[in-house]
């Protein structure tokens, strides 16, 4: 939704463009909309043509992937940022021009990240699922669910333990898995790495020196070629490793 919304805004669809449905109209004290608003209603339309298809069933984990499907839509909606320019004499700002832009994706999933961590976990109503089943059971997912969690992720089951190794399950655990200690040249995220995959599993980070090649003292050729050295350098690798001496116990997740 939020690739198709912004793709929308920016001219790439002949049959969307910006929502100026709002234009001229006064906002607030002191602004009126205008500019190009990013076609919300657009990329929802579409994403939920697409996702929901996929939900053939009427079984408690399909009505929970529609309901889960709904909710990230409306986060794309509840993170949308109020974006304005200043008009005036001498940039005095006496009125502003102001339109609706997507919030960040990275702000978008932060935001999912934490109604993951209070997602509602969910038993279904027998009654509510024969219903559903039946010829003449044609009811929405949300009538399964609180209406004041439409906008909250839910869950049926808890999660596996991300921690732990479980080849039956696709998991491969975080005992190996390489991570990143501070640097200037990550992100917010990956700093964080070490903590997430390692620390938060029971493990320890293990510092490994390591020869590394890499190209250097390229020059370019004419006419066209970039010739390069091959050099050595070491670099430093870290690791998720178990104390000697600890186990880990598992804990619980949501999903």
């Amino acid at each position: 939704m939020h690739t198709i919304t912004k793709n929308c805004s920016m001219g790439d669809f002949e049959n969307c463009g910006c929502d100026e449905s709002k234009n001229g109209k006064t906002g607030g004290h002191g602004w009126i909309w205008g500019g190009c608003s990013d076609n919300v209603e657009f990329g929802e339309r579409i994403s939920k043509l697409f996702v929901d298809s996929l939900e053939k069933g009427k079984d408690a984990r399909a009505l929970m992937n529609l309901h889960n499907n709904r909710a990230g839509r409306l986060a794309v909606r509840a993170t949308m940022k109020r974006t304005c320019k200043c008009h005036g004499i001498s940039g005095s700002c006496s009125i502003q021009t102001c339109w609706l832009q997507l919030a960040d994706f990275r702000e978008m999933g932060d935001y999912l990240k934490a109604k993951y961590d209070q997602a509602l976990k969910i038993e279904m109503d027998k009654r509510q699922l024969r219903a559903g089943n039946s010829a003449e059971g044609h009811w929405a997912p949300n009538e399964a669910f609180l209406p004041s969690a439409e906008a909250e992720l839910i869950f049926l089951e808890e999660s596996p333990d991300y921690c732990i190794r479980n080849s039956s399950l696709g998991i491969y655990g975080t005992e190996g898995r390489e991570c990143l200690q501070n640097n200037h040249n990550t992100s917010r995220w990956e700093r964080h790495s070490c903590g997430r995959l390692c620390t938060e599993c029971g493990l320890q980070v293990e510092e490994r020196r390591t020869e590394a090649i890499s190209s250097c003292n390229c020059k370019f050729q004419w006419c066209c070629t970039v010739n390069c050295d091959q050099c050595r350098h070491v670099v430093n690798k870290y690791y998720c490793t178990h104390s000697p001496g600890t186990t880990w116990s598992p804990g619980k997740g949501s999903t």
